[in-house]
């Protein structure tokens, strides 16, 4: 197995999500639907990022919110199944990833699980069934 080079959902940990999702409208990137009050969505040219707050992200991944245990950024490999989810992590470990969350089903509806790579950043290896992929594997967001 190798895996395809992609970042499927970059998800930056932030103090105050409105004020960053101010921030990145300002740029003219718009918030998808699929945002709220607790996270924005914005999509990107074959990526999508996300913002949420720092502490939630940290308490998902089951990591403490302070360096260097966290970043306050997670980057995300979505696959299409829990299946898909369970492989690639178990992939990854074989590859010298370090396994910081095993794959569960999570609040949001999903499944994910975590690794670390030889630095310490985080992966969030997930199955979301509310973001389609399209073709190429890229997760694409509702407008």
């Amino acid at each position: 197995m190798s895996l395809e080079r992609r970042i499927s959902l970059i998800t930056l940990g932030v103090a105050d999500v409105a004020r960053s999702t101010e921030f990145y409208a300002r740029l003219g990137w718009t918030k998808s639907s699929a945002s709220n009050d607790q996270v924005t969505f914005i999509q990107l040219k074959g990526t999508a990022l996300g913002l949420f707050s720092r502490a939630s992200l940290a308490e998902d991944a089951h990591v403490e919110d302070t360096p260097p245990g966290f970043s306050g950024v997670t980057l995300a490999y979505n696959v299409s199944s829990e299946i898909g989810v369970d492989a690639v992590v178990k992939f990854a470990v074989s590859c010298g990833a370090r396994l910081v969350k095993s794959p569960e089903k999570v609040f949001w509806g999903g499944y994910s699980g975590y690794v670390a790579d030889p630095d310490g950043h985080l992966w969030e290896i997930a199955f979301n069934p509310f973001f389609p992929q399209d073709e190429h594997g890229h997760v694409v967001l509702p407008e």
